[in-house]
């Protein structure tokens, strides 16, 4: 699962760059664990939504980088019928509403998605992520407030990339501690490169929501290696050294594993 999505951003890179007339897409590589971290800890019985830096949900809710490739192409064989493109991929089938171009708009769906499933009486969350450049959204309050009034059933997941669009978040944010911004809804602060980390928090906040105490909210702290979208250098608000300082000093995902599992061979072949 881990190398399915980090797979297709590095082919599909290639593929924006010669259809870049047709779509401008958004690379999640550098967020893999966040992704991974967070289907690792709920079931394909729960509820999914997210913003438009999507790729790696919908691998992880059961979809193939064939089909993610053939929806930002614009073909009809693409998960969306060609129809979405690279930001609005869904996969209904298993519980996955995508994939949203409006900035914050997901929320307050994720938030109705939560209602209906308290309304059924069905032991289930609904996961809905937004990134820290959305966190200033007043929609974002509206839903999470109405979620605390009833106790819906809903983990609200701030993707903290620190950068948001282009801007640094202590530049946009006056309380850049995004998950204490739900108040009176509990946050936890995650690190998004640990997937152990993520996926162990994530079976808490569903045991917490699924048992009516209502919302959760998290901060997962994570790092993008490219620019917001293909258009996007990603040098013009941060210079390649604050990106490489930061790689040097942070564990990505991807060797977090990697380490864990030669660790763990040479135990077993010291034996």
């Amino acid at each position: 699962f881990f190398l399915m999505i980090r797979r297709p951003p590095r082919s599909t890179q290639g593929v924006s760059s010669a259809a870049s007339d047709v779509y401008k897409r958004q690379l999640m590589d550098g967020q893999e664990g966040v992704s991974v971290g967070i289907e690792a800890g709920i079931t394909k019985q729960d509820h999914l939504i997210t913003a438009y830096r999507c790729h790696g949900y919908l691998i992880g809710r059961g979809d193939t980088p064939e089909r993610l490739i053939a929806e930002m192409m614009g073909r009809l064989t693409g998960c969306s019928k060609g129809k979405g493109g690279s930001m609005h991929m869904t996969l209904l089938k298993n519980r996955f509403y995508g994939g949203n171009g409006i900035v914050g708009a997901q929320v307050p769906i994720g938030t109705g998605i939560a209602f209906g499933i308290k309304y059924d009486g069905k032991p289930e969350v609904c996961v809905s992520l937004y990134g820290d450049g959305a966190a200033n959204q007043g929609q974002i309050a509206e839903a999470a407030n109405m979620a605390k009034l009833w106790n819906l059933p809903v983990i609200y997941i701030c993707e903290n990339n620190l950068y948001a669009m282009g801007t640094c978040v202590a530049r946009s944010s006056a309380n850049t501690k995004f998950y204490t911004r739900l108040d009176p809804i509990p946050g936890v602060k995650i690190d998004g490169q640990n997937i152990f980390a993520v996926r162990e928090t994530m079976k808490k906040a569903r045991e917490w929501c699924i048992s009516g105490k209502g919302p959760m909210c998290l901060e997962i702290l994570t790092y993008r290696y490219h620019g917001h979208s293909m258009s996007d250098a990603g040098l013009s608000y941060r210079t390649r050294a604050v990106s490489y300082t930061h790689l040097r000093a942070h564990e990505t995902s991807l060797h977090l594993v990697c380490r864990l599992l030669l660790e763990k061979k040479k135990k077993r072949m010291s034996k």
